[in-house]
């Protein structure tokens, strides 16, 4: 007989807790290596490709096909709208990631939820990436986030859960903290 997955809000439960419970027992399972390649095809337009990573100590195999996402710009800033700007894409990665830890945590808890929907903007001052003003910074001057929670939930559980997200997304982890990151040329 097939066993019965408990699942709250889509999230298979006792593999959540089974996949916390290997971790606390062999933590280097904890170290994953995400990569991504890119291309430039022309002007400002490029494509990035995802597919192989490592994780639980091996490289992943369960993935068959790459996952594409083309980057551009908007004809304003020089491009053909062939695909989301990367700041676009940023927004994209922290909408993503602080939703799927609000949701994976709401389960963990215990918590059903019905439906999560954020709306996400950032401001960013181009004279920075132009070159016009050093004093103008390349990136984002801010994000603000403002999440939609629908459920039984009463507005402090709603708040605990927009809490619980921050403080465990990477991408929020990402873009509020400095990260090292190394830029180096390949030698041919």
């Amino acid at each position: 007989m097939e066993a019965i997955q408990k699942k709250l809000n889509g999230v298979n439960l006792d593999g959540l807790f089974g996949t916390i419970e290997v971790i606390r027992e062999k933590p280097e399972i904890a170290a994953f290596q995400f990569r991504a390649r890119n291309q430039w095809i022309d002007g400002s337009h490029n494509r990035t490709t995802i597919k192989e990573f490592y994780g639980g100590c091996q490289e992943d195999t369960s993935r068959t096909a790459p996952f594409v996402f083309d980057n551009d710009e908007p004809p304003i800033l020089l491009g053909e709208n062939k695909g989301a700007n990367p700041v676009e894409f940023i927004l994209h990665g922290l909408a993503g990631c602080l939703t799927t830890s609000m949701v994976l945590h709401a389960a963990a808890l215990g918590i059903p939820v019905k439906k999560v929907e954020s709306t996400l903007e950032g401001d960013l001052d181009v004279q920075g990436l132009l070159g016009l003003d050093d004093s103008v910074r390349n990136g984002y001057e801010g994000i603000r986030v403002t999440f939609r929670i629908e459920g039984d939930l009463t507005e402090e559980q709603k708040e605990e859960l927009v809490k619980i997200a921050t403080q465990r997304s990477p991408v929020f982890d990402i873009v509020s903290n400095p990260v090292p990151v190394q830029v180096r040329l390949q030698q041919d």
